[in-house]
């Protein structure tokens, strides 16, 4: 095939810097743009039609996984690889439910990230090593995560939430009115079985979606 043109989005420049340097010493791979935020990776998309989205989850405000959905709904044709420190298996299962088409994590080697970007652009799923054992024990696993109950936007809600985002700020993050960010937070303590947000961002660090310290 021809080169594969990449749209790196991070929001540590240094990053970005080093894997820019990582593909394009590959023959045949051409970063075309980057990008730090979800809105950012969304302009970037339509300006320079990549190949590949290589895509960190842990963007500020609005996750990677917002920007996956929203990507995924301007073009359904848009082949996007996550690649990020998150190794719990749901929320690897919420970004392949909101369009992504691979799931890397930070912890592997160099070549993998080079092997999945190539794998994804020729229309195939990547799957990390790390993260398909932890996909294989959760499904073994008697109960799941509460995650398994949740779109990939009330997952996304649920971890504005849990990083301590308040309604106002969740609902121009994600361009929602605040009566619809409202019914999404009572939805989602619904389908999880919670009852307060203590509990909710609980459950969001058990799966995963944020740290203890609410940095993620």
């Amino acid at each position: 095939m021809s080169d594969i043109a990449v749209l790196l989005v991070d929001d540590h420049p240094v990053v970005r810097e080093g894997y820019r340097r990582l593909l394009e010493r590959q023959p045949g791979y051409r970063v075309v743009g980057e990008a730090d935020t979800a809105a950012s990776a969304y302009q970037a998309y339509k300006d320079c039609s990549p190949n590949v989205v290589v895509m960190d989850l842990s963007l500020p405000g609005a996750g990677g996984l917002e920007a996956v959905r929203h990507i995924r709904q301007w073009d359904k044709q848009a082949r996007i690889l996550v690649f990020t420190m998150h190794s719990a298996a749901a929320y690897a299962l919420k970004a392949f439910e909101a369009g992504a088409s691979g799931y890397v994590t930070k912890g592997g080697d160099a070549a993998e990230l080079v092997r999945a970007v190539a794998t994804v652009a020729q229309g195939g799923r990547a799957l990390g090593d790390d993260i398909a054992r932890e996909i294989a024990a959760e499904r073994l696993a008697q109960g799941g995560s509460p995650l398994n109950e949740l779109g990939p936007r009330e997952t996304e809600i649920l971890r504005l939430v849990a990083s301590g985002r308040t309604t106002e700020e969740i609902a121009k993050l994600l361009n929602l009115s605040l009566k619809t960010v409202q019914n999404y937070h009572y939805q989602i303590k619904s389908k999880v079985g919670a009852r307060t947000d203590a509990h909710l961002v609980w459950l969001a660090i058990g799966a995963g979606l944020v740290t203890g310290d609410n940095s993620a």
